[in-house]
């Protein structure tokens, strides 16, 4: 049985890059805005259920580093981290962008390096 996720924290980070997600499709397609955001509530929220759901991030797996795991919706990915009874999401990626590039710097702001 999986440990019991208390809360599902989305960091400011990752509502940045849904907010520019949203800017760029906002004057394309109101509805396809409407879908990313109802999808993208809906993963985070299934996370406080299933936090391990999401497969570990294969990138950084061949680091050698196994703390992020990704959920895909659609082109995106939705990198989080499960942390005692927390799961924190650190941000949505392009996934048609070079996702070694962004992750090292997004993480390299969460963190402060």
């Amino acid at each position: 049985m999986e440990n019991e996720i208390n809360e599902v924290i989305v960091s400011q980070f990752a509502e940045d890059d849904l907010n520019e997600i949203v800017e760029y499709y906002f004057l394309l397609s109101q509805n396809y805005v409407e879908k990313i955001i109802s999808e993208f509530e809906e993963n985070v929220m299934s996370l406080k259920k299933h936090p391990r759901s999401g497969r570990v991030v294969p990138e950084l797996e061949k680091q050698g580093i196994l703390q992020y795991r990704e959920l895909i919706q659609g082109y995106y990915r939705i990198v989080y981290e499960i942390s005692d009874d927390k799961v924190i999401v650190h941000t949505i990626i392009d996934g048609r962008r070079n996702f070694e590039d962004i992750i090292i710097s997004k993480l390299s702001r969460y963190y402060g390096n």
